[in-house]
């Protein structure tokens, strides 16, 4: 048995989860409404305040799918009861960031400034305190929309192993190299 699929997602209060006949999840909370089509091999039911997410057979196939969806469901879960948060930061000389309502644009240190327009489900808040580096918070209710987003932020400017300098993760851990050395002979 799938160590994850057999746990059984634990319903908070003020959230509903509908399972539709031919397999659509849909989970209604106070921040939001998700929906996830699942496949019609994994069955899914509500009992008693849990989901549970079950498999016909012990084929390979199964049991990578029943460890699946448990924890997309689980993800719509905790998304519209809590919701999810992202920060990056900007390290670098003369990196900003700022957002006019849903269009971030950031300066990279290339010649011309980069503009995204971020998704109406994702709220955007960008943030310079002085003397520290320019931060970005994404919010949703989507954990894989937030992730996408902000992997294609972190995209435009990979960290570099000798400076330090890109974008990144607060709190992410950079692994830095040595750099050349000249010495005589």
């Amino acid at each position: 048995m799938s160590r994850i699929g057999k746990k059984p997602i634990n319903i908070p209060s003020g959230v509903t989860v509908d399972v539709s006949a031919h397999g659509t999840v849909t989970v209604k909370g106070p921040k939001g409404t998700l929906t996830q089509e699942v496949n019609p091999d994994i069955q899914v039911k509500v009992e008693g305040g849990e989901v549970i997410v079950a498999r016909p057979t012990e084929s390979k196939r199964h049991k990578s799918l029943h460890g699946l969806y448990r924890s997309l469901i689980n993800n719509m879960v905790i998304g519209v009861s809590e919701g999810y948060k992202k920060d990056l930061e900007l390290v670098g000389v003369g990196y900003k960031a700022s957002n006019q309502g849903q269009i971030l644009e950031l300066s990279l240190g290339f010649s011309h400034s980069i503009f995204m327009a971020m998704p109406n489900e994702i709220s955007i808040k960008t943030e310079t305190p002085k003397g520290k580096n320019p931060f970005i918070s994404l919010e949703g209710i989507d954990k894989e929309l937030i992730g996408q987003v902000a992997a294609k932020i972190k995209s435009l400017r990979k960290v570099e192993p000798y400076k330090g300098k890109g974008v990144r993760f607060v709190g992410e851990q950079v692994r830095r190299k040595a750099g050349k050395t000249a010495g005589k002979k």
